[in-house]
């Protein structure tokens, strides 16, 4: 059985379950002792924050007491601090080399990426690049930002400095795409070859996460995940966001290097990425199955919850809510 750590948990316990299916012993780390991934996982451990110089040692203390063979980060927090420090780790870390990932974090970097590479994507400018006159409206976003944090919509140049001169982040400004969004789920093997990526409509999101979508099979869409996992030399899994515009152009907004919010939906369409992922930790080599998954699954998220208890060692431990009655002691 493979041992997968999975870093910065969280509430990712749709891809902790889905590899616990495909035959993996988990171990779960996040800051948080309130994460509820921890707490579906086989092991849970609460390391420092990833800023923390003892970060990296205390995972590797980890992956060497429990024989992990495959370390996979599930937020945008530590993927640059993991895949420059790999080699300290001695588990596969499913990630690319380090400066695709810096690449890949700093949206304007990318953004010229891709334009170096006949890649399209939408106009973007730092704040000292602007056109004299640029076509409003504008978004002010994050060049580091995730979960749709730190995006401000300006309609008039009024606006746009106020929001540049506010934003307490270090920021970039891009035109507003037109037309339908899309989100391409791919995944890639050691070598860079993109083993699978499945487009999906984007129906309806929060917080910078689908909540419901629909898998498509676009061939367009299709081959641009697959270009654009390639031509950034993608290992691993990635979430690749676009919009198609009115004149057929994709234009690349985003691409996250993880698991994306939905990954339910690709792996109800059958892309077996937690199989994938499993087979490059043991050494093989799997063949791309590009377009080999089901069309017209939707997906629809919900709310759940996890209910926990202090355990006699003072930690926490999840309890069946089915109690007998009275749930107080009688006077």
């Amino acid at each position: 059985m493979t041992t997968v750590l999975f870093t910065c948990a969280g509430q990712r316990v749709d891809v902790v379950t889905a590899f616990q299916r495909a035959e993996a012993f988990i171990v779960a780390a996040d800051l948080n002792p309130l994460a509820p991934a921890l707490y579906h996982a086989d092991r849970y451990v609460l390391p420092p924050a990833y800023a923390h110089p003892e970060y990296v040692p205390f995972l590797a203390g980890v992956i060497a007491e429990h024989d992990v063979q495959l370390v996979v980060p599930l937020t945008d927090l530590d993927p640059v601090l993991l895949a420059e420090r790999r080699d300290e780790l001695g588990a596969l870390v499913l990630l690319p080399d380090a400066e695709v990932v810096e690449r890949t974090s700093d949206k304007y970097v990318a953004h010229r990426f891709f334009e170096e590479r006949g890649i399209h994507s939408p106009p973007t400018w730092l704040p000292d690049e602007l056109p004299v006159e640029p076509d409003f409206p504008l978004l002010v976003k994050s060049r580091r930002g995730f979960g749709s944090r730190n995006i401000f919509r300006a309609r008039d140049r009024g606006e746009l400095d106020f929001f540049l001169a506010h934003t307490p982040v270090e920021s970039m400004v891009q035109a507003v795409c037109l037309g339908d969004e899309y989100s391409i789920d791919a995944f890639s093997d050691l070598e860079g070859r993109c083993l699978n990526a499945i487009p999906r409509t984007m129906i309806e999101s929060k917080g910078g996460e689908s909540i419901k979508g629909m898998t498509i099979r676009d061939p367009e869409l299709i081959e641009l995940g697959r270009h654009v996992a390639e031509t950034l030399e993608i290992k691993g899994p990635a979430t690749i966001q676009c919009f198609r515009t009115p004149d057929g152009r994709h234009e690349i907004t985003d691409v996250n290097l993880r698991f994306g919010g939905a990954f339910p939906l690709p792996l109800a369409a059958g892309g077996a990425y937690p199989e994938l992922a499993l087979a490059l930790a043991r050494g093989e080599r799997p063949e791309p199955r590009l377009g080999q998954f089901r069309d017209g699954v939707v997906m629809t998220r919900f709310f759940s919850h996890l209910c926990l208890a202090a355990a006699e060692d003072g930690t926490l431990e999840p309890f069946s809510e089915e109690l007998p009655e009275p749930v107080v002691s009688e006077e």
